[in-house]
């Protein structure tokens, strides 16, 4: 039996999208036994919605506070700065990514960004409101015993307070643009791969300033979370380059990445390796599973990967998943297990009830599945606690609108 079982569901999914809503959301997992609760991104998301697309790798979305107290933001210098001073010329210049500023601005000149330094200060109070909202909720869920688990995405937008101060750690061109952009070829999620438009490292600048961005990143999310869950982990290895003009991710090449070099500095900030979760889904190489093994970091496996036709081989099949991966149902990418289900192949269904046996609850087989693996965590979507059909999906990969949008009401949970 699994020793942890933890509910993803992401903050905006509860009833007002707020945080003011997750006590009783705590109370719920606290009565039904479940351990952790886990995430999607925390930072502003994108104009779609997408909290994988930031305009910040540090700032909290202030879209889920609801209330006017203002915490302490002494720990948060490194970013604030930077953060209020983009976000607020941003709300002057609508729909403009930053390469359209004026030059004073887009290249920063002290003189200028000294006069919008004046102009900033209700920014930094909406960060001090979701500081002191979001760690007086950390507070309760730890005395509650219910740990908090992150989701950091290793790419960040190309319109972002990070890429606008510190453009030498991306790859730019002369005007600041992009000169390829981050996806992944195509594989089980998507047969047109994915282009993201998210920007990519410079890795010989972020090495020669020790890595601080990425400590300093790593530190805030460590603060705001028990356990960090890095998305795309095999970015650290290599990452999936698209031309900027590209339609999709199909054509690209393989960059190479700092490997253990940046992993061994983010576990040395984390201090424990239990603290990370590396997501390694897609078609991983056998060298980005030895490299996360090398750090005694766990990976994770989707039960819903597990029954195709190489279900015998596959990573994700019951009997294959280890105790160094942390077990799901399914992701935000994936369908709801109904869902799933309704779609799947007569086999998939045959290598299910070969386990199961034949079921009227096959989200419930599925959940005790995940519960029964040898890994010591699990963790369930919310949507397949509720048995929820595709109508419950969180996210169509490679789809750019009409996702991020599902929320439970209260009377759900009964």
């Amino acid at each position: 039996m699994g020793k942890e079982v933890g509910v993803l569901c992401h903050l905006t999914s509860l009833p007002t999208g707020k945080i003011s809503d997750s006590k009783k959301f705590l109370h719920y997992l606290k009565e039904n036994n479940y351990s952790k609760w886990q995430f999607l991104p925390l930072t502003p998301p994108d104009e779609h919605n997408s909290p994988y697309a930031s305009p910040s790798a540090f700032a909290g979305h202030y879209g889920i506070c609801s209330s006017d107290i203002v915490g302490d933001l002494a720990a948060e210098s490194y970013w604030l700065d930077d953060w209020a001073l983009f976000a607020t010329i941003t709300e002057q210049f609508p729909g403009k990514n930053w390469t359209e500023w004026p030059d004073d601005l887009r290249n920063r000149k002290p003189e200028s960004l000294a006069k919008w330094r004046e102009k900033i200060s209700p920014e930094i109070t909406r960060q001090g409101i979701f500081q002191h909202e979001w760690l007086s909720m950390k507070q309760q869920a730890n005395e509650m015993g219910i740990e908090l688990i992150g989701d950091l995405p290793i790419f960040i937008s190309h319109h972002s307070a990070d890429v606008w101060a510190n453009p030498e750690l991306f790859q730019l061109d002369d005007n600041g643009l992009p000169t390829v952009v981050a996806g992944v070829p195509p594989d089980y999620f998507s047969e047109t791969g994915q282009k993201w438009n998210t920007v990519l490292y410079n890795w010989e600048e972020h090495e020669k300033t020790d890595w601080h961005w990425w400590r300093e990143r790593m530190a805030r999310m460590l603060r705001l979370f028990d356990i960090v869950r890095i998305d795309h982990f095999r970015g650290f290895h290599s990452a999936w380059a698209v031309p900027r003009e590209a339609e999709d991710g199909v054509i690209g090449v393989w960059q190479d990445a700092p490997k253990a070099k940046i992993i061994s500095e983010l576990v040395d900030v984390a201090g424990d390796e239990e603290r990370i979760i590396a997501e390694d889904l897609g078609i991983i190489p056998q060298q980005v599973v030895d490299l996360r093994l090398q750090f005694n970091l766990r990976g994770m496996a989707i039960l819903q990967f597990g029954f195709g036709e190489d279900a015998d081989k596959s990573p994700h099949h019951p009997d294959n998943i280890s105790a160094m991966q942390v077990v799901y149902t399914g992701t935000h990418d994936n369908d709801t297990i109904l869902g799933w289900w309704a779609s799947a192949d007569q086999l998939t269904k045959s290598n299910v009830t070969s386990i199961t046996g034949e079921t009227d609850d096959v989200a419930g087989s599925i959940i005790e599945l995940a519960k029964n693996c040898i890994s010591p965590l699990c963790i369930i979507p919310l949507q397949d606690i509720l048995r929820l059909d595709s109508s419950g999906r969180m996210n169509v990969p490679g789809v750019e609108k009409g996702n991020w949008q599902w929320r439970f009401a209260w009377n759900d949970l009964n």
